[in-house]
């Protein structure tokens, strides 16, 4: 049997290293160099145009039962949400500010979507794709 101390001290130890380390993707500062522009398309909705590229790119891991991260994206409602964080996906009128712009944009490092090690078989949206989500969200993201 493994001994309390023991446990409790790899316990402090594991806690202290995550706070030192900073490795709460929260904290981290995106990397804006990495985020495309938004695109100069008017008149964008959620329906029309950023409804296809979810569903084709994000839904399969963002939906169901047991959706990664706790974040649903099967509806307008649930994308602007979020997940587990507790923190909008979208911040309406500030795509800068939203993980559905920085998370898919590699601007926040450990949090790129879909992760780096599954690109294979989710491809990553591409640069116009995060354009067109970007202006969506400066429109209002309706």
């Amino acid at each position: 049997m493994l001994n309390k101390r023991w446990l409790l001290g790899l316990g402090v130890a594991g806690g202290l290293t995550l706070f030192l380390s900073g490795t709460n993707a929260a904290d981290k500062k995106p990397d804006m160099s990495k985020v495309p522009p938004a695109s100069t398309k008017k008149d964008i909705t959620y329906d029309k145009d950023i409804k296809p590229l979810l569903d084709k790119s994000c839904v399969k891991c963002h939906s169901g039962d047991k959706p990664k991260s706790k974040y649903r994206m099967d509806s307008l409602a649930n994308v602007i949400k979020g997940g587990e964080s507790g923190d909008a996906a979208v911040v309406p009128g500030h795509s800068e500010k939203s993980p559905l712009v920085l998370y898919p944009s590699d601007a926040v490092e450990e949090m790129e979507m879909p992760p780096l090690e599954k690109r294979d078989r989710f491809p990553a949206l591409t640069k116009e794709q995060i354009g067109l989500i970007r202006a969506w969200i400066d429109q209002g993201a309706k």
